[in-house]
């Protein structure tokens, strides 16, 4: 299951140094409900590999503002406690946002 980011522990995932994958969401966002249940099984897939979730900017703020996200979907991925340049906006397909997460771990 994707985890819940919120700006109270994104930073120390991010930190852990594990590979990361964040989906900026929101609850209106019409491709943002056409990738969760993509997500919600690439994070059971990798579980233990890469830290995968959810990041609603209907309710947080910090993050997108500072990665400056600002369309929805966004996905970014980070490694190593830093921001990789692998960056996916709009509507994935399981097959393209999985070719990502497979670039992330071979960083």
């Amino acid at each position: 299951m994707a985890q819940t980011f919120t700006d109270a522990n994104v930073k120390e995932i991010i930190a852990s140094g594990k590979p990361v994958v964040i989906d900026f969401w929101a609850t209106w966002c019409g491709p943002c409900k056409k990738l969760a249940p993509v997500v919600e099984e690439l994070a059971e897939k990798y579980a233990g590999q890469v830290e995968i979730g959810k990041y609603n900017v209907e309710e947080e703020e910090e993050l997108g503002t500072e990665y400056r996200v600002m369309s929805l979907p966004t996905l970014l991925f980070f490694k190593n406690g830093e921001l990789t340049k692998i960056r996916l906006v709009g509507a994935q397909t399981r097959d393209k946002l999985e070719e990502k997460i497979q670039e992330l771990l071979a960083l």
